[in-house]
């Protein structure tokens, strides 16, 4: 589901405004949260940066909150947020929903940790089996443990160790893929032969080496690269890809995009793994995978598994699972299956996470495009919605964007900054960057949705004033 381009206005005039506007709503946002600011001086002593991951720091503070109910979250200041921003996506259940609460509850008297299975983890596997039609499964606890699993699983099915990946996908921060991700554009290289670059310090060269990236919705290009990775001699033991990107907004695969790749890896013996950690659960029941039809040999979930606790999961076929099944993979972890991540995972899967709350995201996310794409018609304001169920973005941009070439060729860069202070001040709190989406839950209300609504439409009046 899709907006269109909408007319542009002078960019000298909007760039203007951009500048003026984000300095007065940052003045704004500082003036609201004191206590965060005192927060943060607190933290830093003992804190690195005051945060605890990179991807939550803020100058000059990021917000520090307290709790969530529903879809509202407050900060240590008092102030109420409709939150859009939902922990990077992962609760897609809203916040202490009665369902997760009452199993996590009675599982804790029951004994949270022993490092051995529980009837949990297998009603889980059972119903992520029948939602994805992949009939194997395994926990881990993140998005980067699932995708550097399958990763190892899938060189060892093989035998081969080059990667293929999208380029600009983020599929989480171990080493293997912590490739060409944040790039200048003048540094991306043409379609066929892409550059493959570290994403920060600390990754060997020699592993950046193996990580091949190619661009997304371009399947000629795809099937160029790994003919020739072959010729040389080190074919790909899989392609890792999100079926619809979610590291740049939201960028939907075009229509047989998905149906090539897969038709291109089987016809090399590639493994084909969908990165599910930010689509999964969040864009239908089985996912992007049953949303597409297009079902891969792996399959990586996080985030909204576990309805707010750390989880993971991988899923493959019977036959690539056996390489685990015989031990030969040693899939391990202490956490792996932890008892209250169980619970609150069956709890989210069986009663939270059903068709009618999948319904109930389309029509919400049917009512922000159409609202989002009249308030960019109506003042004039470059840019187009995008969104798929609990998902979607507003491109502030001057042509459709497709890749990670495209993002950085017509994405406005500081319309998302000025974006974000504006929600914040009125009430929305936004994934920070250009580069997020909002997310939905099954607790949002068509009055969320016109808050907002509300927010872009102030921030497009006073843009093009």
């Amino acid at each position: 589901m899709a907006g269109t381009a909408s007319a542009g206005i002078s960019p000298a005039h909007r760039d203007g405004r951009v500048a003026a506007l984000t300095e007065r709503e940052e003045l704004r946002l500082q003036a609201r949260t004191p206590g965060s600011q005192a927060m943060h001086s607190r933290a830093v002593r003992s804190m690195t940066g005051g945060v605890p991951s990179s991807y939550q720091a803020r100058d000059p503070w990021p917000i520090y909150l307290t709790h969530g109910r529903g879809s509202r979250v407050w900060d240590v200041d008092g102030s109420e947020y409709c939150d859009f921003h939902n922990g990077f996506g992962s609760m897609v259940q809203g916040h202490a929903h009665p369902a997760i609460v009452r199993a996590v509850q009675e599982r804790i008297g029951l004994g949270s940790h022993f490092a051995m299975p529980t009837e949990d983890s297998v009603i889980v596997s059972e119903e992520l089996a029948r939602r994805f039609g992949l009939p194997q499964w395994r926990y881990v606890n993140s998005g980067s443990e699932a995708t550097m699993d399958a990763i190892r699983i899938a060189r060892a099915v093989t035998g081969r160790e080059t990667i293929i990946k999208i380029f600009g996908s983020y599929h989480g921060h171990h080493d293997y893929v912590m490739v060409s991700i944040g790039t200048p554009y003048d540094e991306i290289g043409p379609p066929d032969n892409m550059a493959s670059l570290a994403y920060g310090e600390g990754i060997p060269q020699a592993v950046v080496d193996l990580t091949v990236p190619v661009p997304f919705n371009d399947a000629p290009a795809m099937a160029q690269r790994i003919e020739a990775l072959v010729a040389e001699g080190r074919p790909p033991a899989c392609v890792i890809m999100e079926a619809a990107m979610m590291n740049l907004g939201v960028i939907l695969p075009e229509p047989g995009y998905l149906e090539a790749v897969r038709d291109i890896t089987r016809r090399h013996g590639i493994v084909l793994i969908f990165d599910e950690v930010k689509t999964g659960l969040c864009v239908a029941p089985g996912g992007a995978t049953g949303r597409f039809g297009v079902v891969p040999d792996m399959v990586t979930l996080a985030k909204a598994l576990g309805g707010g606790l750390p989880s993971g999961a991988v899923g493959a076929t019977a036959e690539i699972m056996d390489i685990v099944a015989s031990d030969r993979v040693k899939q391990v972890g202490t956490f792996n299956g932890n008892p209250l991540t169980m619970a609150a995972a069956r709890a989210s899967l069986l009663e939270v996470l059903t068709p009618e709350a999948y319904a109930r995201l389309d029509r919400l996310c049917g009512l922000l495009i159409a609202g989002c794409d009249e308030i960019l018609r109506r003042h004039g304001l470059p840019g187009y919605t995008v969104g798929i169920s609990s998902k979607g973005c507003v491109h502030f941009t001057d042509a459709p964007i497709r890749d990670y070439t495209s993002f950085m060729a017509h994405q406005n860069a500081a319309l998302p900054e000025l974006a974000w202070l504006y929600n914040a001040n009125r009430g929305v709190l936004m994934a920070p960057g250009r580069e997020e989406e909002w997310t939905l839950s099954v607790q949002h209300t068509d009055a969320d949705v016109d808050r907002y609504l509300d927010s872009l439409d102030a921030l497009a009046r006073d843009v093009t004033s």
